[in-house]
């Protein structure tokens, strides 16, 4: 009996390690990145597009001071609540130090430097679409942006969830680099896709979410419930969303819609996002949510 019981025991113990082992954080591929040209003017436009000031801002910060990315924002949820990071350009506080390819093992893998997931409150199952030359010129736009000092603070997280070694398991599930819209037809809907299913990551907020948190992509924009607990975000899909492409377009550049009522609530930071970028941008979502199946 001992010695059956010490099999087992050993068994265990290596369906663990090889759990872990498949689960383990995945970095790029450096050759990917190695000889790329870093372009911060466009890496600009993909940090607007992305809403990383929109999340990474101090609570409260306005105008200029929304480029300071010093992090502090409380991100509620049903599995605890997240405080976004700073993400300046401090090499302590920050990211300063991190290299081109830590940073985009981050952003597209949810890896950190130091070899630990990253919680799923940081939208990087939509950002695992960014092609390296996005990364490449987003990372050096960041460079460009000020340096902050103000520590991190630790997520409320509280067991089992706070167990961020079981978030290997969750991206097996979860962490999918093929698109919702497989085969768009020309380019504008490529854009509008390239846009809402990874840069602007609509379907983080306007999709359902399983019982475990991941998107239930079956229910792709058909409306979820507010992370915090009040209300709903609405469904974006042409049976529900009736608006014409134009009224999306208008929304999306002054947070008006069709019936004289504005944008409240986290989308005002994303139409101030939107109505930085170009007119054919705003276009190519509105085509993009218009040419959907229903939910």
């Amino acid at each position: 009996m001992a010695r059956f019981l010490l099999g087992l025991v050993v068994l265990g113990a290596l369906i663990a390690a090889g759990g872990l082992w498949i689960t383990r954080p995945a970095t790029v591929d450096a050759e990917l990145y190695a000889d790329l040209a870093p372009d911060p003017e466009r890496g600009a436009r993909v940090f607007t597009a992305a809403g990383c000031a929109s999340c990474h801002a101090a609570p409260d910060a306005e105008g200029e001071a929304k480029l300071v990315l010093a992090g502090g924002q409380r991100f509620p949820s049903e599995f605890g609540t997240f405080l976004a990071p700073n993400i300046s350009s401090d090499p302590e506080a920050g990211i300063g130090d991190w290299s081109l390819t830590e940073f985009a093992s981050a952003v597209t893998l949810g890896t950190s430097p130091d070899g630990a997931h990253y919680y799923p409150a940081f939208p990087y199952t939509s950002y695992t679409h960014l092609a390296p030359q996005d990364v490449t010129d987003l990372w050096a736009h960041m460079q460009t942006l000020p340096a902050d000092p103000t520590p991190s603070q630790p997520h409320e997280i509280g067991f089992p969830f706070s167990i961020r070694a079981s978030l290997g398991g969750w991206k097996l599930l979860y962490l999918d680099d093929s698109y919702v819209m497989t085969d768009p037809e020309g380019d504008t809907l490529l854009r509008g896709r390239d846009l809402v299913e990874a840069l602007a990551h609509c379907g983080e907020c306007h999709t359902p979410r399983t019982a475990l948190g991941g998107l239930d992509r079956s229910r792709w924009l058909a409306g979820a419930p507010n992370p915090s607990g009040k209300g709903t975000i609405p469904a974006l899909t042409p049976d529900e969303l009736t608006w014409s492409e134009t009224d999306i377009a208008y929304y999306l550049e002054t947070g008006f819609t069709p019936d004289y009522d504005s944008a409240g609530g986290h989308m005002v930071a994303v139409i101030e996002n939107f109505a930085k970028l170009s007119a054919d941008d705003r276009a190519a979502v509105a085509a993009y949510l218009k040419a959907l199946p229903g939910s």
